[in-house]
């Protein structure tokens, strides 16, 4: 390596010298500078990879955030983020009571879907959620609704019977903490996630969530090809 080729070299120059006293003075010298560049040349190597591997990085974050870019229209009030960011760690319950967080779907795509009974543009679109469930299986992609109304589970699971939803978990968060951790303003709010657990963007409002744009859009950004075929 370049470290050792300097030694070597450290070696070999104090032989050229002929008087000990010389000698004995440039091996102070060399042990000196030894030390410092043993430290120095790992430091350069890391350097010049980080230089090399940080636009590969950025070129990449580029092209997903490229890929989760919505056309006009579709999604309604979308946003994308550049970067992307992290999710919340906070866990919500199944029907059954058995927590879940979002790092139980690493490795696929999540829609992740706020809303309440009470909330009028949450009741009307949570058909299209339902349906959209069914559309994206076999592409990676998970269609989550978490219930944020205080009854929990039973009145979730009394609403999904009377308005027939049947592909959707009932998902209730307790206390509301997925709700603040996820700094939502107001429902429905849905947040799309990727494989990697990172929120690259997020609805404010209703959207038309079962149409054709805003499903090619959604296996785009968030679906795994492999799982498509």
């Amino acid at each position: 390596g370049a470290g050792a080729s300097f030694l070597d070299l450290f070696a070999i120059v104090p032989n050229l010298i002929e008087k000990p006293e010389q000698q004995k003075t440039l091996k102070r010298l060399t042990t000196r500078l030894a030390a410092p560049l043993l430290i120095a040349v790992p430091v350069l190597f890391f350097w010049l990879l980080f230089a090399v591997i940080d636009p590969i990085s950025q070129s990449l974050a580029s092209a997903e955030g490229g890929k989760c870019s919505a056309p006009d229209g579709v999604l309604g009030n979308y946003q994308a983020w550049d970067p992307p960011r992290p999710v919340t760690e906070a866990p919500f319950f199944d029907a059954g009571g058995k927590p879940r967080t979002l790092a139980d779907y690493r490795g696929r795509g999540v829609v992740f879907n706020f809303w309440a009974t009470w909330c009028a543009p949450c009741v009307r679109e949570m058909p299209q959620l339902d349906r959209l469930r069914k559309l994206l299986t076999g592409f990676g992609i998970e269609v989550l609704a978490l219930d944020e109304d205080r009854a929990g589970a039973p009145l979730a699971e009394k609403f999904f019977r009377e308005n027939r939803i049947r592909n959707l978990d009932v998902l209730v968060d307790r206390g509301g903490k997925v709700l603040r951790a996820s700094k939502i303003r107001g429902m429905p709010t849905t947040l799309l996630i990727n494989a990697r657990g990172l929120e690259v963007g997020r609805v404010e409002g209703a959207a038309e969530w079962d149409g054709k744009e805003a499903v090619a859009f959604l296996k785009r950004c968030l679906g795994n090809s492999k799982e498509g075929k």
